[in-house]
């Protein structure tokens, strides 16, 4: 099951039975306790911030859970909190939820196959009635909050995550990287996504709620930097292809000179991979 309105009352119904007060939950306000301040209505002073770690937990699991199947099917594990010092994933900073080889946290750069980084978050609001009756009561465009990847924030925090582990060397250069919301993202970054992944620096922005709003959204881009994913199917196709591809990333800003050398140099081997090889390792010797 993809992400809905029924796994966003789990967490609520889950977070007070176990773990919570509606205070840390909820906003209290003068009528109610709301997941976001609707439209219309005032905050009162209030900036919930108490279940921002709470949701971050509860989505790392669930898409571990969502994403298990997928790993299996491509002979992988799926990990959560991979930390690996040679891509600049460290205790805390680290992936959020990885395909590794093996089933630890702790990893070799070798056998991370697939990065994801989470940014999701409650998407629709709801009231709380208690004790424990939670109530929908309309999506995001009927409230004030700007849930995960609708937040400026949120996008700008998973872009420098990505580019801190492209960075770390070239060890990362054959590892996919993308990025799971569970919101569309605003018109403003439509061209971003679709730079970011034209470039290598990001494979892709995922959303995992196909009906996040009745009406109009951004559903997927022109070069599919980010998608809407309304089939679980279409999770296993994309994954298969980012784990399978023999993708390499390289970035280089030199003159038009020394690029036509590089590419004459490359072009003297004999095979279109050899000459790929080439290229690559002439780049990086820069």
């Amino acid at each position: 099951m993809l992400w809905n309105n029924d796994v966003e009352i789990k967490f609520f119904k889950e977070g007070l039975k176990n773990f919570a007060s509606p205070e840390q939950l909820f906003y209290n306000l003068k009528d109610g306790y709301y997941a976001y301040v609707p439209n219309g209505s005032y905050s009162e002073g209030q900036t919930l911030q108490s279940r921002n770690s709470l949701i971050g937990q509860f989505t790392e699991k669930w898409c571990k859970t969502l994403f298990e199947p997928v790993a299996e099917k491509l002979g992988l594990f799926a990990v959560n909190g991979v930390i690996c010092e040679e891509l600049g994933l460290t205790p805390r900073s680290s992936a959020d939820l990885a395909f590794c080889t093996t089933d630890n946290n702790i990893q070799q750069f070798e056998n991370v196959k697939l990065i994801f980084e989470i940014k999701m978050s409650i998407v629709s609001n709801y009231r709380l009635h208690k004790p424990d009756k939670i109530e929908f009561i309309g999506d995001y465009k009927q409230h004030k909050g700007n849930p995960s990847l609708l937040r400026s924030d949120s996008m700008l925090k998973a872009t420098g995550k990505s580019i801190n582990i492209r960075v770390s060397g070239q060890a990362s250069a054959n590892i996919p990287i993308v990025i799971l919301g569970n919101s569309p993202i605003t018109e403003s970054y439509i061209k971003k996504v679709d730079f970011l992944k034209t470039s290598g620096v990001i494979q892709g922005f995922w959303s995992l709620n196909p009906m996040p709003a009745e009406g109009d959204f951004v559903k997927i881009t022109p070069k599919r930097g980010f998608q809407t994913i309304e089939m679980l199917d279409t999770i296993f196709e994309l994954s298969k292809q980012l784990v399978e591809s023999d993708m390499n990333y390289f970035s280089s800003m030199v003159s038009k000179q020394n690029l036509g050398e590089l590419i004459s140099t490359a072009n003297k081997e004999s095979t279109n991979i050899a000459k790929a090889e080439k290229f690559l390792n002439l780049i990086r010797n820069l």
